[in-house]
Order: C-alpha cells, then structure tokens, then sequence
C-alpha cells in the first residue's frame, strides 16, 4: 500500500530513508476510549499493511489494540508482541532488539507498518526504545495520542495547571525523595503508575497538605472507570486498578472550581454532587 493516500486526499509522505515507499508510523491510542483517537491516527490505522501492537504477556491480549480494531483495514496483518515488564535488562534489550529487527525487515520491503501503544508515544513508553534503534535507517512518523491525565483533567474537571504554575510528570516507581522535591517545588504534579503505590504517594501528600488538592481516576475513559475526588476517603485495602494516576494541583482547593463529587463505576454512575463554583479570579 506504499504510497496510498489517506481519506482526506492526503498521501503519506516519506523522507527519504526508505526508498522503497515503506514508512513507519508510531501512533497514541490515547487513555483508553476508542473515540479518543486522533483523527490522523485512524486515517493511517485504515491504510497500514502490518500493524505491530504491544501485548501484556506472551500470546496475551492488547488493549491498544482493542481500541484501534474498528479503525484498521481487512488484509492489515497484526502482529502482537510482548514486551517484558522485568528489572532484567538484558532480556529486554533482547526484545526491543528482535521487535526492531522485524519492524525493520517489514518497512524496507516496502510495506506501510504501525506501532501503537496507550496514550503517547513519546511518554512513558517503549516505543522510544524501537525509536533509537529504527530511527538512524527508517522513515517515520509520530502521531500524538490524548495522555491519560489529559482524560483525567477532563473527566474529574480538574485543571491540569493554570497561568504561571508549573507542572511536572512524575513515575511513582521513582525514589521517595524525587517525588517529595516534585511535590514540593512544583504547584501541579501528575503521579503515573501509582498501581502497589498508593499508600506511599498518600502519605507524601498528606505531609504536605495536599490530599484536599488532589483526585485519583483509575482507567481514564475506559468502561470501567473509578473516579476518586477524595483520596483521605480510599480504605488502605481498596485494590485499585493498573492504570491508577494522580493529579495534584495546589491552587484548586482554594479555587473553587466544580468538582464532580462522585464514583464511577463499572455498577453504575452513584449520583452526582458538585461543589459550588466561586473566585472567578
């Protein structure tokens, strides 16, 4: 399909690399909800020969595939490979090497290849390693997704940051003291992989009096969202989800804006409660 073009009349543009026509596109599904997708990303999803996809375990399922499925076209060809979750990293520098290798081997015969993976790309994932590995020698594109705390923002109607606030990303797996200087420097924190965490990360804001300035949303957009406004009123046993992110914002508990005061959950929406908007400053 080298050289197809995309339902807005445009074609897919090659730099140059592959001289063939082949291109790889990286793509971001975004949080979760298949309507999330950009609409460039489901242009290109309709037009690839292999569609490459991260999957949890070995001959496990892909959730970013899930997502995109209604969005590819019949003879894609899908390839669903397993990246190791594991503090081993030779064995994943072994699969980042073999994925890259096949990827490689299919963009040089020509052929139009996609990688998605949850979210960004270029975030907190590991497409950035078959990046600088496929990067010197292929064309490619990145096609930014919706972030899941960009999801959770929107969804709880909590602002990320605002004016001259800073904000910073940060993973839970990071040492104590690197999330306490985050919390404590910036006035916006977004708390990823949270997931065997939690106990940790609400300590640290409750030292700093935070707790009122913060919400918790498990699987952003997805059907089995959980979204919590009050993180004091999380029992210490309540298993929350693998996609567990925090938002921190220190100016909107004195802000005033509408919080939606309430659970979602996979049993149903319990009814809603907003808070009364005031200082429109």
């Amino acid at each position: 399909m080298s050289g197809g073009k995309l339902k807005d009349g445009g074609k897919f543009k090659n730099g140059g690399k592959s001289k063939n026509g082949g291109k790889l596109f990286a793509m971001g599904t975004g949080p979760g909800a298949s309507d999330l997708i950009t609409v460039r990303a489901a242009r290109i999803l309709g037009h690839l020969d292999v569609l490459y996809a991260p999957a949890g375990r070995q001959q496990g399922d892909s959730l970013a595939l899930s997502i995109v499925r209604e969005y590819l076209g019949e003879h894609v060809v899908i390839q669903a490979r397993h990246f190791p979750m594991t503090n081993d990293a030779a064995a994943k520098h072994q699969a980042w090497d073999r994925i890259a290798a096949e990827i490689a081997q299919d963009v040089t015969a020509g052929k139009q290849v996609g990688f998605i993976t949850l979210g960004d790309s270029m975030l907190f994932s590991t497409w950035v390693f078959l990046l600088e590995r496929l990067a010197p020698q292929l064309d490619i594109e990145v096609v930014p997704g919706i972030t899941s705390f960009a999801a959770i923002a929107a969804g709880g109607q909590f602002p990320l940051c605002m004016e001259q606030q800073s904000m910073a990303v940060m993973s839970c797996t990071a040492d104590e003291a690197v999330l306490r200087r985050a919390l404590t420097e910036h006035e916006c924190v977004v708390l990823m992989k949270v997931y065997g965490r939690f106990e940790k990360i609400r300590t640290l804001l409750d030292e700093q009096g935070l707790l009122s300035c913060a919400i918790l949303m498990a699987n952003a957009s997805m059907d089995n969202e959980i979204y919590y406004p009050d993180l004091s009123a999380i029992r210490s046993d309540t298993p929350l989800p693998y996609f567990s992110t925090i938002l921190v914002n220190r100016r909107f508990a004195h802000q005033g804006f509408v919080h939606r005061d309430f659970v979602k959950t996979s049993h149903g929406d319990q009814p809603q409660k907003f808070s009364a908007v005031s200082d429109n400053r």
